[in-house]
């Protein structure tokens, strides 16, 4: 649905931009959290930065709260002129794609402990891999 004509169409179009860029920021978070651990297996320093994007992501999935980033896109929607949407950013731009629409309290409890669980074996390969190297003469 188009939004509605504004007199002063510039700022609506930067505000729209600017909610169009939070979705990017947003995918790129969950991908971060995700399969951020893959990278920390070529590049081990990057652990510092996945692991609190790791943590934060879980912490939401678990604890069932929403993400801040969701109502601040929502709100630069509707200061666009455009209609905001109900859920989260999961249950709007993700969940469609990979499952069914109805994101409940469970799958996002089975969501967090499959993120925390995928990453768990991710880090201790790599822990294990750091150990051989120091044993290494």
């Amino acid at each position: 649905m188009a939004p509605p004509a504004h007199p002063h169409r510039g700022p609506v179009m930067g505000f729209a931009l600017l909610a169009d860029g939070l979705v990017a920021v947003h995918a790129l978070f969950v991908v971060a959290a995700v399969a951020g651990g893959l990278l920390v297996l070529r590049w081990p320093s990057l652990a510092a930065v996945h692991l609190p994007v790791l943590l934060w992501a879980a912490a939401v999935e678990l604890a069932g709260w929403p993400c801040p980033l969701t109502p601040l896109e929502q709100a630069l929607r509707r200061a666009a002129g455009e209609q905001g949407y109900a859920g989260g950013f999961l249950d709007h731009y993700l969940w469609p794609l990979l499952y069914p629409p109805g994101l409940t309290r469970s799958h996002q409890v089975a969501l967090g402990a499959g993120l925390l669980a995928f990453n768990a074996v991710v880090y201790t390969v790599l822990w294990r891999r750091l150990g051989r190297r120091r044993r290494q003469p």
